[in-house]
């Protein structure tokens, strides 16, 4: 509710601008409108620090005393208020001769809940979404916790919608089988361009992918690519690729199989024509030595093998739900160190697998037969495959890459 003052017309708003309203006691007015917003009293002093003469001269005409010394200026609101109110140019006083200046009055306390109101109205298409995907529970906690809307969007008019369309297009992933990025903005949000990199809607977007997916965090170019496939949105799918060795199901696939090399699967290829892959067991590894190591010890008998290269990419994500939609065992291993634990999680979340020599008897058995170990560092991460890992990581306190354990992979495949 605005600031309780007489009509207008119970001022006399001429005489009012000649007293109150010169540039010189802008600063006056400007106070008390600030105790109004603030509901404080119009009462005590108010101070200026640095007045010029031509405000020090105003507030001795407005008050119709002599001359003071000293720095700063000080003037007693009841003082004014009482001028007023004597003269008739405002017999309601301070707050309604204000008022006349100045406009209507709104308290903070009430911009403050209308504000409040406007903002929760504007997360309401999150906490629809999230009573149909509750998984997406905990990210729109997040999102309300750390501000991400409002530094994007600034206001809640600017937020309504861009919450509202960072809900429609997150009900529609993830999409199978994958689509153009484009074609499904168009589709969702009626433009082509509507998640374009660098507009709010695209980084929310992400945001809210990532708690979809289980996809981890970074940036680049190269990062949101595979995160958008990670639901199903293609935005280059030649670029995100797979290292596999001796898979078949296609003839490129059998070629390289029968040579016993390495090939490259693209996520153009994965999403158009998926290979026909038959086999039972396949064994996952985190570094392309150990891919190319397998190779060339084993050639075209070495069992079916795919190679993450370091953070499983789209195609990756892409090959292995296939391979198990298709009935095969995965056997993971990577590296034993905090970001190793991390890469495997994240895969965990996207498909399951079953730990290939990569649990704390593994790890602890593998430090006890090396020589030397650089120390571990970082941040630590959990294990969910075992819960025994994380803590025999923590208490050995060395990393051991997969190249440590070369020569028994080499052996399970042999």
């Amino acid at each position: 509710m605005d600031v309780n003052c007489p009509p207008p017309h119970a001022v006399d708003a001429g005489r009012l601008r000649r007293l109150l309203g010169a540039p010189e006691l802008a600063w006056l007015v400007e106070r008390i409108r600030r105790r109004l917003e603030r509901e404080q009293p119009l009462t005590g002093p108010v101070a200026l620090a640095t007045p010029t003469e031509g405000q020090r001269a105003a507030v001795e005409r407005l008050l119709g005393r002599p001359p003071r010394a000293g720095r700063s200026l000080s003037v007693r609101l009841d003082a004014v208020d009482a001028v007023l109110r004597r003269s008739g140019v405002s017999p309601a006083g301070l707050a309604a001769a204000v008022t006349a200046l100045t406009g209507p009055v709104t308290p903070l306390s009430q911009v403050h809940r209308a504000e409040t109101r406007a903002w929760h109205e504007a997360y309401a298409p999150l906490a629809a979404l999230c009573r149909d995907r509750p998984r997406l529970a905990d990210w729109a906690a997040r999102l309300r916790a750390e501000g991400l809307v409002r530094r994007l969007a600034r206001t809640p008019d600017a937020a309504r919608p861009l919450v509202a369309d960072t809900a429609r297009v997150l009900r529609e992933l993830p999409v199978e089988p994958a689509v153009s990025l484009p074609a499904f903005a168009a589709h969702v949000l009626g433009s082509a361009h509507g998640l374009d990199d660098g507009t709010p809607l695209a980084t929310l977007t992400l945001s809210g992918i990532r708690a979809l997916t289980g996809f981890p965090g970074g940036g680049g170019a190269a990062w949101r690519r595979d995160a958008w496939a990670s639901a199903g949105l293609l935005r280059d799918d030649v670029s995100s690729t797979v290292l596999t060795l001796n898979l078949r199901g296609d003839p490129a696939l059998d070629w390289s199989a029968d040579a016993g090399e390495p090939c490259v699967l693209t996520l153009r290829q994965l999403t158009r024509r998926p290979p026909s892959v038959a086999a039972t067991e396949v064994r996952i590894c985190e570094n392309p030595t150990v891919l190319a190591a397998a190779a060339d010890a084993h050639g075209a008998g070495c069992p079916p093998l795919v190679c993450l290269q370091g953070q499983p990419s789209a195609a990756a994500h892409t090959l292995l739900r296939h391979l198990h939609a298709g009935g095969a065992r995965l056997l993971y291993h990577g590296d034993f160190d905090w970001g190793g634990l991390r890469i495997a999680s994240v895969l965990l979340r996207s498909v399951p697998w079953h730990p290939w020599r990569y649990t704390a008897t593994d790890y602890r058995a593998l430090v006890a037969a090396a020589p030397s170990l650089p120390p571990l560092t970082g941040t630590p991460a959990e294990a969910p495959w075992d819960p025994a890992l994380a803590p025999a990581l923590a208490e050995l306190g060395v990393r051991a890459e997969e190249e440590t354990a070369l020569d028994f992979l080499l052996a399970d495949l042999a």
